[in-house]
């Protein structure tokens, strides 16, 4: 039986937690937020990204959050080369995010990029 998007999200918030990369406290403060907890999460280097898909290579079309010195946070993207700006808490991380977010981002799409490209174009002409 296919699982749902939530239910596979749902499980991607359970493996980041599992792994121990990422403060938990910023892991908190993102799952509080509606808009993000929809999101796929997943980490690399520390790092919070968040996928409007829920299969590999995962999306790179919102920002994620990096850990700074001092407990502090950088918020980046949606690319390594762009820079949102500097959060002192992890609210303010996650608040940046939710304001960067990509128009019409909603619950992840099961699947890889590809297929969320395809479904979006298919829905364009709706």
């Amino acid at each position: 039986m296919p699982r749902s998007s939530g239910d596979i999200v749902e499980a991607g918030w359970q493996a980041v937690r599992a792994d121990g990369r990422v403060r938990p406290e910023l892991l908190d403060a993102a799952y509080a937020e509606p808009r993000l907890r929809q999101l796929f999460p997943w980490t690399g280097m520390g790092e919070l990204h968040f996928s409007r898909c829920t299969s590999p290579r995962w999306t790179w079309d919102v920002p994620y959050i990096a850990p700074a010195a001092g407990g502090s946070y950088t918020v980046l993207g949606p690319s390594r080369s762009k820079t949102v700006g500097p959060a002192a808490t992890p609210a303010q991380a996650v608040a940046m995010v939710v304001e960067h977010l990509p128009p019409d981002c909603g619950p992840a799409f099961v699947g890889t990029p590809e297929e969320l490209a395809a479904y979006e174009r298919s829905t364009v002409d709706l």
